[in-house]
């Protein structure tokens, strides 16, 4: 039985462990690492230090669905919607460009809900192992992480941001080509911060809009009360704030401590929203490798390193960045694990 690592319990790191695990069950075992706490990536939720207040989602807000990929990627929509994960967004956004007949899908318990259902039938998850590299011992992986031993494997997913590949100590720098390397050193990602407000359960917001996109301010371009957004308001619980900055903002800040930054987008927040109750507690998030703005080029969802042993990198910066290229990146990988195992 051949061991698989994948490394990166995102959206794409799960769902390729989902579809190793229905299609290779008996022929593989299946190991997720991730430096985080917990699974979700950039479709996390946070939760409130009090439990009185509803959770919010610091990264993804909703899935876009266009009529071709509405198609195309029908099961895994499907799937999600049958088990109660989405559900249409219904509340009223102010703002949004809707484009051709394109549907939008929240998710009542969090957009790490998606992450969470392709992942619970999947794998050996694991958290805070944080891969530093990977060294090719003859037919297999050496895989190294910050703390712990290192673990061997026979093939090896990557599924983080495209700069922390590249950032790799061993073998992976000697086994890319020229080409390969150029290609990487080209993705470029937008980088932001988002803010989680959160509140008492007595809190009445002046406003009736689930989510509202800002296009006259420097600073802030998003804002959503994310039970609104999620069309799950719970009685008893304190309303959630999401803010989103803009990119030029992210990329001006985005080596200042973001204990630094929170205020300048509170000052910024109370201008747009006068009147705004008080919060009881307040997440600060720095999304360094927020969306991929170039991708790899002519690529078709995945880069092969190695073939023996495999070593295979996926995730959007090798399709596009939302959930549709996620799930191309994903099969494309799962192609290549077939392929080889």
């Amino acid at each position: 039985m051949s061991r698989v690592l994948i490394v990166g319990a995102g959206l794409t790191g799960s769902l390729c462990a989902c579809l190793l695990r229905r299609e290779l069950q008996s022929k593989v075992q299946i190991v997720v690492w991730d430096k985080a706490r917990g699974s979700g990536g950039r479709m996390s939720t946070s939760r409130s230090p009090d439990p009185s207040s509803h959770s919010a989602d610091l990264g993804a807000q909703y899935i876009t669905a266009t009529p071709a990929y509405a198609q195309s990627h029908h099961s895994f929509y499907s799937e999600l919607l049958s088990a109660g994960v989405l559900q249409p967004l219904l509340g009223q956004v102010e703002g949004l460009k809707q484009k051709d007949d394109s549907k939008n899908y929240t998710t009542p318990l969090g957009m790490c809900s998606v992450v969470k259902h392709f992942l619970s039938e999947s794998a050996d998850l694991f958290f805070e192992c944080h891969v530093t590299g990977l060294y090719r011992r003859g037919a297999s992986w050496e895989v190294q992480r910050k703390e712990g031993d290192s673990e061997t494997f026979d093939a090896v997913v990557l599924t983080m941001p495209v700069p922390q590949i590249l950032q790799l100590q061993g073998d992976v720098g000697h086994f890319l080509s020229v080409h390969q390397k150029q290609q990487l050193e080209r993705v470029v990602y937008s980088s932001r911060f988002a803010l989680a407000l959160f509140f008492p359960p007595d809190t009445v917001f002046s406003f009736s809009w689930a989510a509202r996109y800002i296009t006259d301010n420097s600073c802030i371009c998003y804002i959503a009360v994310d039970a609104r957004k999620r069309n799950a308001d719970a009685p008893g619980f304190g309303p959630s704030l999401v803010i989103h900055t803009s990119v030029p903002f992210g990329l001006e800040h985005l080596e200042r401590d973001k204990e630094d930054v929170q205020p300048i987008i509170l000052q910024e927040l109370h201008k747009l929203l006068p009147g705004l109750p008080q919060p009881i507690s307040i997440k600060c998030q720095k999304w360094r490798y927020s969306q991929v703005l170039t991708s790899v080029q002519d690529c078709p969802g995945h880069m092969t390193v190695l073939d023996r042993p495999l070593l295979v990198c996926g995730g959007d910066a090798f399709s596009h960045s939302n959930f549709d290229g996620c799930v191309e990146s994903a099969l494309s990988v799962l192609s290549a694990l077939k392929a080889s195992l």
